[in-house]
C-alpha cells in the first residue's frame, strides 16, 4: 500500500486553497510547445466529475511549474495565518491550515499516481528533482515557530474551546505532530534538520527509480523454450511477447515481481532455471550497477539515524513510533519475538516434509530456495490434492473483482458499482468505476490498474487521488494497483490464489478510503497508523474464502461453471499448509526493518549484506532454505514507501483482523447489520479517534492475540 502518512499528517497536500491569499493567475512562466502555459491546468479545481484528473490533457511539462508554484501559493497561505495578527483561534488557525494548499495537493496526487504506476525518465528526473523541494517546504511550515506557537496557543486553551471529538483530535494531531517534526528545536538544529529530510528526500526518491530498474534489468531472459517447462502454453506465449516488446525477438522474458520469491518457481521443471530466476531476484540491486541501491541504503539509514539523535531519540524507530498503536520498539519487538521462534521451528519442520518429498522422487538434491515452492506444490498435492493449476481456471482477475470483492461489499455495505468510460485514464488498461451508496446517491470514483509493466513500481497499492472532506466539499477519488500478468490477446487473466488474496486486500484499503466521513482532510480515511491502516484491508481478505463470496466469483472462465465444492473444501483444508515458510519470510523482512532502524547514531556498520546476514542469525533466523520476503537492496516498503521501523504493521494489524474474524464469525457472518457496524464503528472513523479506544469500542475488549496464534498455526 503506498500511502505517506508523513504528508498525511503534515498537512496532508489538502485540497482546497485560502481563499484571502490565493493569487488569481498563478504566474507560470515556462510554456509548452503549444503555447498554453505549463502546469496551469492545476491551478484551479478539475471540472471533471469528482474533480477527476484530466490525464488527456496534463503533459510531463505541467509537473514541475504547477509543483514551484503550489508551493508557493501554500507558503502564502501559511504565512497568512502565522503572521495572524489577531488571537489564535481553532478557526483562524487549525481550520485555515486544512484549507490552505489546493494547488499542491493537485499536482501532487496525480503526479504521484504516475510516478508509481506509469513513469517514463522525464518524470523520474521530476520525481528526484521535485524530492527536496517538497521536504523543504513542509520544513518551512513544520519548524514555522510563529506557526507553532499559535497551534500551541489553541492547544494550550483547548479545554475552553468546546471542540467536538473530530477538531480535538485535530489540534491533538497538530500540537503532537509539530513537536515530533522538530518544533522545538533550536534554529541551528531546525537547519540541520532540513538538511537531513532534504537528503532523505532525494534518496529515497534515486532509491525507488534505481530499484524499478534493477528490477527491469533482473528479468529472467532464455534463449531456449525448453528452460520454459512446465508453464503453461499462454505462460510461455506471454514470456515470448514480453521479449519481443523488449527487443529479445526469438527468446522468452520472465519479470520479476517485488517479493524475493517469484510465481514461476512453482511450475518450473528445470532446477537450473529455478535457480536462474531465483538468483536474479536475490541479487537484483547488487549487481554493482548503476541500479545497486545499497550505497543509499546505507546513508538513509545514518541520515534517520541522525535525525533520531537530533529529536532526541535513541533511534529511527523510537522516534517514528511514537505516534502509532505500538508506540516503542519494545512493544513491537515484544510482539515479534512471540512469533520468531515458533516460525522457524514450524518452518523447519516443513523443509524436512519437502526434503522427503525429494528424496522420495529420487532427484538427489538438497532443498535450497529456488526449489521450495515447486516441491511444496507436490506436497500439497499429495497432502491435500490441490493442484494450483487445477484451481486457477476459477479465479478470473475481472471476475474476482466485480463478483468477488465488489459483492462483497454490496452484500455488507449496500454499494453498487457502475462502469465509467468517460473518465479519462493515465494508461489504457486502467478501468474505472462509479460508486453508489446505499441511497443510491454517488459517493466515488474507483480505479483499477490490474497489469505488470515495466514502468509501474513492484506489487499492490491503494492511494487516493482526491481525498475525501466535509470542510472542502470533496469526495474520493479512489485507485488500486496491481502487477498480474496480462493475458495474451484479451483472454481472461487466471490468478492465483494468492493473488485473489491481494485483491481482496486492497479492496479493503479502498473500502477504508470510500467510507471516509470526516470534516478534516488530515484524518480522512487511511490516514492513520501503519499499525493500523493494514487492518480494514486484511479483514476484507476474510471475504475471499467465504463460502457465498466464493462461489459467486470463482467460475470457470471457459465453461462459466462454478468452483465445485470438492475444490473449495480443499483450499479451506490446506489453508494453514507453508504456514511456517509464510510467517518466517515476513517475520524476517519486519525484524530486519526493525533491527536497520534500531541503530543509533553512532552505529558502525560495515556493509548492507554483512548487516542483513549477522541481523537475522542473531534473531534466530537459521534456516537458509526460507529467505526474507524482501532482501534489503529491494526493501521498496523501508526506504521509499513510508514502511520504515513500520513493517511489523501488517502483523500487529493481523492481531485485530484474526479477532475481528471472530466477531464476525459470532454474529453471522456476511450480513448488512454487521458490515454498517463495522462500516460505522471503524471504516468510516478516519484518524478522529485513538485507536486502541476505537477497537476496544467495537468490540467490547482489546484484541486476543490467540486467534491469529492459531491461525499461524503457533499454538
Amino acid at each position: 500500500m503506498n500511502h505517506n502518512l508523513y504528508v498525511a499528517l503534515l498537512l496532508v497536500l489538502v485540497l482546497s486553497a485560502c481563499k484571502n491569499n490565493t493569487p488569481s493567475t498563478p504566474d507560470m512562466k515556462n510554456e509548452t510547445a503549444n503555447g498554453q502555459t505549463a502546469g496551469r491546468i492545476f491551478a484551479t479545481p478539475f471540472t471533471l466529475p469528482y474533480h477527476a484528473i484530466p490525464f488527456d490533457k496534463i503533459t510531463d511539462a505541467d509537473y514541475m511549474p504547477a509543483y514551484i508554484e503550489g508551493m508557493k501559493i501554500h507558503l502564502l497561505e501559511i504565512d497568512s495565518i502565522a503572521n495572524n495578527t489577531e488571537p489564535a483561534t481553532f478557526e483562524n488557525t487549525l481550520v485555515a491550515m486544512e484549507r490552505a494548499g489546493q494547488m499542491l495537493s493537485r499536482v501532487d496526487l496525480a503526479f504521484n499516481v504516475l510516478a508509481g504506476a506509469n513513469t517514463n525518465e522525464k518524470l523520474q528526473a521530476i520525481q528526484e528533482e521535485v524530492a527536496p523541494k517538497l521536504s523543504g517546504h513542509y520544513d518551512a511550515i513544520s519548524l514555522n515557530d510563529k506557526l507553532f506557537k499559535r497551534i500551541k496557543t489553541v492547544y494550550d486553551g483547548r479545554a475552553n474551546l468546546k471542540l467536538d471529538t473530530e477538531d480535538a483530535r485535530l489540534l491533538d494531531t497538530y500540537y503532537k505532530k509539530f513537536i515530533m517534526d522538530g518544533a522545538l528545536l533550536s534554529e541551528s538544529d531546525k537547519a540541520k534538520l532540513k538538511a537531513l529530510n532534504e537528503q532523505e528526500a532525494v534518496l529515497s526518491a534515486q532509491y525507488q527509480n534505481k530499484l524499478l530498474g534493477a528490477a527491469k534489468n533482473g528479468a529472467l531472459v532464455v534463449d531456449n523454450k525448453a528452460a520454459l517447462a512446465g508453464l503453461s502454453d499462454d505462460e510461455i506465449k506471454i514470456a515470448s511477447d514480453k521479449a519481443s516488446e523488449n527487443k529479445q525477438n526469438g527468446k522468452w522474458m520472465i519479470p520479476l515481481i517485488n517479493t524475493t520469491q517469484q510465481p514461476a518457481l512453482q511450475n518450473l521443471t528445470n532446477r537450473a532455471t529455478r535457480e536462474t530466476l531465483f538468483s536474479n531476484s536475490w541479487n537484483r540491486a547488487e549487481r554493482s550497477d548503476s541500479n545497486d541501491t545499497r550505497k543509499i541504503i546505507l546513508k538513509l539509514v545514518q541520515i534517520r539515524a541522525d535525525k533520531a539523535k537530533l529529536l532526541g531519540f535513541e533511534n529511527y524507530a523510537s522516534w517514528n513510533l511514537q505516534d502509532q498503536m505500538a508506540q516503542n520498539p519494545a512493544n513491537v519487538m515484544e510482539l515479534l519475538k512471540k512469533l520468531n521462534a515458533p516460525s522457524v521451528k514450524l518452518a523447519k519442520n516443513e523443509a524436512i516434509e519437502l526434503q522427503k518429498v525429494i528424496d522420495e522422487k529420487g532427484d538427489k538434491i538438497k532443498l535450497e530456495p529456488w526449489d521450495w515452492n515447486y516441491y511444496g506444490e507436490m506436497l500439497r498435492k499429495k497432502k491435500y490434492d490441490l493442484d494450483e493449476n487445477e484451481i486457477k481456471p476459477y479465479f478470473d482477475a475481472d471476475s474476482v473483482l466485480k463478483n468477488g470483492a465488489f459483492w462483497a461489499a454490496s452484500k455488507l455495505y449496500g454499494v453498487t458499482f457502475k462502469p465509467r468510460t468517460d473518465i479519462p485514464v493515465y494508461n489504457p488498461d486502467v478501468k474505472v468505476y462509479e460508486i453508489f451508496d446505499q441511497d443510491n446517491q454517488p459517493m466515488a470514483l474507483y480505479f483499477c490498474d490490474f497489469y505488470k509493466r515495466d514502468n509501474k513500481n513492484g506489487g499492490a497499492w491503494m492511494s487516493n487521488m482526491v481525498n475525501q472532506s466535509k470542510l472542502l466539499g470533496t469526495k474520493p477519488i479512489i485507485y488500486n494497483v496491481f502487477n498480474y500478468v496480462k493475458p495474451v490477446g484479451g483472454q481472461a487473466s487466471l490468478i492465483s490464489w494468492d493473488d485473489v488474496i491481494t485483491i481482496f486486500h486492497e479492496f479493503g484499503h479502498s473500502l477504508h478510503g470510500l467510507f471516509a466521513d470526516q470534516k478534516y482532510p488530515s484524518l480522512s480515511g487511511t490516514s492513520t497508523p501503519r499499525d493500523f491502516v493494514e487492518y480494514p484491508s486484511q479483514i476484507n481478505e476474510y471475504w475471499a474464502s467465504y463460502p457465498a463470496v466464493l462461489k459467486n466469483y470463482a467460475r470457470h472462465y471457459k465453461t462459466h461453471e462454478v468452483i465445485p465444492q470438492s475444490l473449495i473444501d480443499k483450499i479451506e483444508n490446506a489453508a494453514s499448509f507453508n504456514q511456517g515458510y509464510n510467517s518466517t519470510e515476513i517475520l524476517e523482512a519486519a525484524n530486519l526493518d526493525m533491527r536497520w532502524h534500531m541503530q543509533p547514531a553512532t552505529a558502525h556498520i560495515g556493509d548492507v549484506d554483512s548487516f542483513e546476514l549477522a541481523s537475522l542469525k542473531d534473531l534466530g533466523f537459521v534456516i537458509p532454505e526460507v529467505p526474507s520476503r524482501y532482501r534489503s537492496s529491494y526493501f521498496l516498503h523501508i526506504w521509499a514507501n513510508g514502511y520504515s521501523a513500520g513493517y511489523y504493521a501488517y502483523l500487529w494489524s493481523e492481531v485485530l483482523d484474526k479477532d475481528t474474524r471472530k466477531w464476525f464469525e459470532e454474529n453471522g457472518g456476511l450480513t448488512r447489520k454487521n458490515g454498517d457496524y463495522f462500516r460505522k464503528m471503524i471504516l468510516s472513523k478516519g484518524n478522529t479517534i485513538d485507536f486502541k479506544t476505537l477497537y476496544k469500542t467495537f468490540r467490547g475488549r482489546d484484541a486476543d492475540i490467540k486467534y491469529f496464534l492459531k491461525d499461524k498455526g503457533l499454538i
